[in-house]
Order: C-alpha cells, then sequence, then structure tokens
C-alpha cells in the first residue's frame, strides 16, 4: 500500500535566515540535468550519493581566470593548488590547460609528479617538508618557498650536502587591511622578519632567491586587498634590485579569490558579493604596473587561485531518506550526504536543490545528514519545500576541498564522476570498498 503524500498544516515562525532589503526568497529553484544528464538517471546507475564534476565548466572557468589576468599583464602563470581537489583527473585538465602544480606535502608532490609535471614547473609551499622532501625539490628544481627559519638552515645544510643551489622564495604575511591577519605563515613585512631573511638567502651559497610569495587567507572578498600585496611585494623587489642587483624571477600572489557560495552569518548571497576574475585581476595588475618595477624586466606574476577555479564545476547529488518534527515544530529532513563528504558545510550556507517541486510551498526546515553525531547538518535553516523519501537534491558548487577533506566516518567514501566535454560520463574514482578499508588494518595474533 503507497503512502498518501500528506502535510499537516502547521504555524510556525521563520527564521531560516535574517532577510535583506529585498526580502526573503520563498521560491525554491529546482536543478534536474547536469551537462544534459538527468539526476536521477545518474543516480539509478550509480548510487547514492555520489559527486560529480563538470569538465567543460572546469575549463571555461580556468580560461575566464586567464584571460582576466593576461590581458592586464604580461606574464602571468596559473598554479594549480593540489589540496583544494587532487582527483587526477581535475590535476591533468587544468595541466592541459597550462597549469602549473602548487604543493604542500610531498604526497602531493609525488601525485605532481606522477601526473606529469616536471620539478622546475611545482611550486613545494606548506610548514612541513620533510628531508627526503626537500632533496628531491632540490634535485627536480622546484621552486622551494621557505615557511621560517628553522626551514632555511635545514635546507641550507641540505642542498650544501648534494652540492646543489636550491631554488628557493620566502613566504611573506603582510597586513593589508585583511581581518583576522593571517600571520603563522612565513615571514611578517611590518616587523622587518621577511628582509632578515631575503638578506641571509643572499648571502648563502647554496640558494638563489627566485621569487617572493604572500596569501593573505581565504574567500577574499576585498580586491582592495591584492592591490595592497602586490604594491608590497613589488616595493620589496625593488629595494631588494637596489641592493644586491638582483632581479626576482616571480611574485606569487597566492590565491584565496572568493566563490558564489554564501558564508555562514552573510547579509547577502555570495552570488551578489563574490568579485569577479576582472575585478581581482584589475586591482592586482594595476598596482604591479603602477610600481617601479623596471617595465622591462617585470616579473612572472603567479597565481595559486583553487577554490574559485573548482567550485562552480562540483556537484553532490543525494536522496532524501526521511522527514520529522524537532520539539518547536519545525520540519526537519535527513538527506543521505553528511559532513563527512561536504566539510564545507561547516563555512557555508550551501543550496540545496531539489529536481522537482510536488509543492511551491516551503516551511523553515533544518537538513541534517545521516551520520549518527548532533554536528551533522548541511543547513541549519533554509525554507525549503517537502520532499519525500527517495526524492533527489542537488547540492551545487562542492567543487572544493570536500574531495581532499572527506572523511571515512560511519560512512564509505562515494565514487565521483567527470563529464567530459563530449557529455560522457567517467568514473574517476571508485566507491570505496570495504575490503578496501579493512585492508590498512591489522589484528594481533592474541585477538584473533
Amino acid at each position: 500500500m503507497k503512502k498518501l503524500d500528506y502535510e499537516r498544516p502547521i504555524l510556525n515562525k521563520v527564521n531560516a535566515g535574517m532577510p535583506d532589503k529585498f526580502g526573503m526568497k520563498t521560491k525554491t529553484a529546482t536543478l534536474s540535468h547536469i551537462e544534459e544528464h538527468s539526476v536521477t538517471d545518474i543516480l539509478k546507475e550509480y548510487g547514492s550519493p555520489v559527486y560529480v564534476i563538470s569538465e567543460p565548466c572546469i575549463r571555461k572557468t580556468y580560461r575566464t581566470a586567464y584571460k582576466a589576468f593576461s590581458t592586464r599583464y604580461p606574464r602571468v602563470q596559473f598554479a594549480w593548488s593540489y589540496k583544494t581537489n587532487y582527483m587526477n583527473a581535475v590535476c591533468k585538465i587544468f595541466h592541459s590547460e597550462g597549469a602549473w602544480a602548487e604543493v604542500v606535502s610531498g604526497f602531493e608532490y609525488s601525485k605532481a609528479i606522477e601526473n606529469g609535471i616536471s620539478g622546475d614547473q611545482i611550486i613545494f609551499n606548506g610548514p612541513e617538508k620533510s628531508k627526503e622532501d626537500l632533496e628531491r625539490a632540490i634535485t627536480d628544481g622546484a621552486m622551494i618557498h621557505l615557511d621560517g627559519l628553522d626551514e632555511f638552515y635545514f635546507l641550507g645544510e641540505l642542498a650544501e650536502k648534494l652540492n646543489k643551489k636550491a631554488n628557493v622564495a620566502i613566504r611573506i604575511n603582510l597586513n593589508a587591511g585583511i581581518y583576522p591577519q593571517w600571520d603563522r605563515f612565513g615571514f611578517n613585512l611590518e616587523n622587518g622578519e621577511a628582509w632578515h631573511a631575503i638578506n641571509r638567502i643572499m648571502l648563502h651559497d647554496n640558494m638563489e632567491l627566485v621569487g617572493l610569495h604572500t596569501h593573505m587567507g581565504t574567500y577574499i572578498t576585498a580586491v582592495s586587498a591584492y592591490a595592497i600585496a602586490a604594491s608590497k611585494l613589488a616595493d620589496m623587489a625593488v629595494r631588494l634590485q637596489r641592493k644586491f642587483n638582483h632581479s626576482i624571477k616571480y611574485l606569487d600572489l597566492g590565491g584565496g579569490f572568493a566563490t558564489r557560495n554564501t558564508l555562514k552569518g552573510a547579509y547577502l548571497p555570495g552570488s551578489d558579493t563574490c568579485p569577479s576574475f576582472d575585478d581581482y585581476a584589475e586591482a592586482l595588475t594595476s598596482a604591479l604596473l603602477g610600481s617601479e618595477l623596471p617595465p622591462d624586466k617585470l616579473p612572472l606574476l603567479i597565481l595559486e587561485t583553487g577554490r574559485a577555479l573548482i567550485d562552480e564545476s562540483g556537484y553532490a547529488l543525494g536522496s532524501v531518506l526521511a522527514n520529522k518534527r524537532l520539539v518547536d515544530g519545525r520540519r526537519a529532513t535527513v538527506i543521505d550526504i553528511g559532513v563527512n563528504m561536504l566539510f564545507t558545510a561547516f563555512w557555508y550556507e550551501h543550496e540545496v536543490m531539489p529536481t522537482k517541486l510536488n509543492s511551491e510551498q516551503t516551511e523553515n526546515t533544518t537538513i541534517y545528514g545521516p551520520l549518527c553525531m548532533n554536528i551533522d547538518i548541511i543547513r541549519e535553516a533554509i525554507q525549503f519545500p517537502l520532499l519525500q523519501k527517495g526524492d533527489a537534491i542537488v547540492i551545487p558548487r562542492i567543487g572544493a576541498y570536500n574531495m581532499t577533506q572527506w572523511m571515512q566516518f560511519i560512512k564509505l567514501r562515494p565514487p565521483v564522476l567527470l563529464i567530459d566535454e563530449d557529455r560522457k560520463i567517467h568514473l574517476i574514482r571508485k566507491k570505496e570498498s570495504f575490503q578496501e578499508f579493512n585492508a590498512q588494518e591489522n589484528v594481533p595474533e592474541h585477538l584473533k
């Protein structure tokens, strides 16, 4: 006997977000197809939940970003941020578009090499680089970005033993008007620490200073911050030229560009507040071109943006598990996508979209994941229509970080699909199996 669809009438206080001056949106948008493929058909074939990545979207976004900067500055190079999404298929798409690799661990370094990137096109960032990692990076001619003086001394000893010259840059943290200021990485500019480190590098026989790098933070919507940072790095490069007659090869302005996702607590949606690539490029390149850098020796501009290049291309597809009423009368909808596979739910108000609407009526709803933990919340409060068990849902703009920060917790990790430019679906990562997961464990003989 089929259960009839019924929703009892209820009066409750609307608190699903703060209404802005334009009022609160009451109509829910739907998404039934991704790159011409039906969401329900994808779920039937590959199971629920599943990740989907659009290759056409990646390429379009990358080309838009590259055009914004390369039409304003003569020498531009993007380096794909591996930590943002290191699915090999994703990395190879970016590399085929001309991007280098930016890595923050030996594990990511190995992935970049396996993906066909030569050492001289790898930027090695991060606070932890092992002896083996640094020896390989020195030998390969990678660009090693120093994070502190301890690393400087350690790297110097290794380069001397190898009788090679290490290509180094320093990461500089600086005041660009961003609060809170990121100061845990690299050398500070304002207190003189960065200039002190530069002097030591310039006097070292086994190091060549090839670049200056800063990465101010994440999801930065103030384009003026990039203008300030670019000006300060340019001034440092000019100062370096005057004292040592040394021209650096590149300025690395990092990443941190925002996306159309909405941060928790934001007054307006991210789609209304996210600057365009043109906005970022105009502010940043104008500062460099307006600096005292010699026009005939402009350094290469390197950008490590990850989030803004991949977020838009990723989707999480899932299904409704159940509906229930909370103690205050609000509706709760449980879906099979949890924070174990959507880590960004902790800082984004992710859009959750049905594939179809059974009714235009919406209600204040909390959307929970399937995990047996109280913090497994995808949306704390959202105006949402009533969906029935088994109905499909889509969460867009999840391409950044969710496939690298995912956790095997309670549930095994889902498969990842790629839709190519011919709209063909490829399985680029299999669903995790119990056998694969369990094979990593070893039980002592006395417990068998």
